[in-house]
C-alpha cells in the first residue's frame, strides 16, 4: 500500500491520487489537445474498478456532447479506454 493512503480516514472520503496526461486528436481545423486526468482510488465504487479516466474536452458537441471516460482494474486500462473513447466520435468545437 502506497503512503499516501493511509491518509484517508474514512472510505467514504474516497481519496483517490490523481495521474494527468495529455494526447492530441487531429482534426480538419487542427491537432486538438485533450488532458486525460485518471483518479486511482484507495476504495472504489466498484471494487473491480479501481482507476477511472476523464477527458477534460467533450467530443461530438453539436449532435450528443460525450465526455470520453474509461474504467478499469489498472490505470493502463483505464487511460486506454478514455484514448478509445476520445477518438470514438469527432470533435465539433461550437
Amino acid at each position: 500500500m502506497a503512503e499516501w493512503q493511509y491518509a484517508q480516514q474514512h472510505p467514504n472520503d474516497q481519496l483517490c491520487q490523481l495521474h494527468h496526461f495529455s494526447m492530441k486528436k487531429k482534426t480538419a481545423s487542427g491537432d486538438v489537445e485533450f488532458v486525460i486526468t485518471v483518479k486511482e482510488y484507495i476504495h472504489p465504487p466498484d471494487p473491480a474498478m479501481r482507476f477511472y479516466a476523464t477527458a477534460d474536452k467533450q467530443t461530438n458537441q453539436t449532435v450528443a456532447p460525450y465526455t470520453p471516460c474509461g474504467w478499469g482494474s489498472t490505470l493502463l486500462v483505464a487511460l486506454s479506454e478514455c484514448v478509445k473513447a476520445v477518438h470514438k466520435f469527432p470533435y465539433q468545437p461550437v
